[in-house]
């Protein structure tokens, strides 16, 4: 993932407190609204007829606890027994919580002549008819510290708390919530392997390709959400570039809700980023992804890529918020 320009920084405080995030509804209307207003209202126009259903919180404590996990399997590099473990831990828990869970092996040879064992995991829930939401994420991490300023450390492998673990831990919360209360349409979970390989661009983003090559071409979802760098303890998400070019209304539902859930500067309209990441393979394909992603990681970004990528440097806040977000955008998808 690069990124062209930066962000500003906010903190992230007391935003997990009181009635207004404790509990959302959903909205069952007929057309996806672009905007909304207020705490855990309804959208604009909004009849005195239209059904609502309650949905559960998202648990941020849970998912954070679901981040600890991950890291503690050590580096998810293909090939380690870390990613061996994250993997079983992934299909285990899905099938406990998903109406259907497959898993899509593939290989790939690296240009340095590597020759990867990959795995993508897909979930689904909901009808199995129908349009569906994709919701994806990464779960590898990186080999190589090759950001870090210290040269020494950069053949140390990345932790991937935020970089990996942080998509993946929301994403999971997900799946106990859609468990919980199924959601109005079709959602299929797609976490993806490969993403973050490396060093260039020719050897990432490996599982959405092997997806879109597939289950993307057979049978594409109707639009996506991307989730990736979604912890950060100093969390802003700008509308990503590509996304607005490429699935702009996608963007304007996300961050139009993510403004009526009170998170409108964490979520600022007015600042962007450009990022080369799964959404871009997507919208080359024709399928509208968009990327939630907090690319300004550590001061002047340097805890990306690095070893500095840890759980410390991570926040069930910032977890919260972002599931919080995703979920509201899944139960008013109908």
């Amino acid at each position: 993932m690069k990124a062209a320009e930066g962000v500003q920084r906010v903190a992230l405080e007391g935003l997990v407190h009181g009635a207004c995030v404790m509990k959302r509804w959903m909205t069952l209307v007929p057309a996806i609204p672009l905007a909304v207003a207020g705490c855990g209202g309804g959208d604009a126009g909004e009849s005195a007829t239209t059904v609502r259903v309650e949905r559960p919180p998202f648990n941020a404590d849970r998912a954070f606890q679901d981040l600890e996990r991950q890291v503690a399997f050590g580096p998810r590099i293909p090939g380690s027994a870390g990613h061996a473990e994250q993997l079983e831990w992934l299909e285990t828990e899905l099938r406990s919580l998903a109406h259907t869970v497959f898993l899509q092996p593939f290989e790939h040879v690296t240009v340095d002549g590597n020759e990867l064992a990959l795995t993508n995991v897909i979930a689904r829930f909901g009808p199995a008819d129908g349009s569906r939401l994709l919701l994806l994420t990464h779960w590898d991490t990186r080999p190589k510290a090759d950001q870090s300023s210290d040269e020494a450390d950069r053949e140390l492998p990345v932790t991937g708390a935020n970089d990996g673990a942080s998509g993946t831990a929301v994403l999971m919360e997900l799946a106990r919530m859609f468990n919980e209360q199924p959601p109005p349409g079709g959602v299929e979970f797609l976490f993806s392997d490969g993403e973050d390989y490396g060093p260039s661009t020719t050897d990432m983003f490996l599982g959405a390709r092997h997806y879109i090559a597939g289950v993307g071409s057979e049978n594409p979802p109707a639009y996506g959400i991307l989730l990736d760098m979604v912890g950060d303890a100093d969390p802003s998400f700008p509308v990503e570039a590509y996304s607005m070019e490429g699935a702009g209304q996608v963007v304007q539902r996300i961050w139009g809700i993510a403004a009526g859930l009170g998170y409108r500067r964490f979520f600022p309209m007015d600042q962007t980023s450009r990022v080369l990441d799964d959404h871009v393979r997507f919208i080359e394909a024709g399928i509208p992804v968009a990327n939630i992603i907090d690319f300004d990681y550590g001061p002047g970004h340097g805890f990306w890529h690095t070893p500095r990528d840890v759980v410390e440097n991570t926040s069930a806040q910032t977890l919260f918020m972002v599931g919080d977000v995703v979920a509201e955008v899944v139960y008013r998808n109908r």
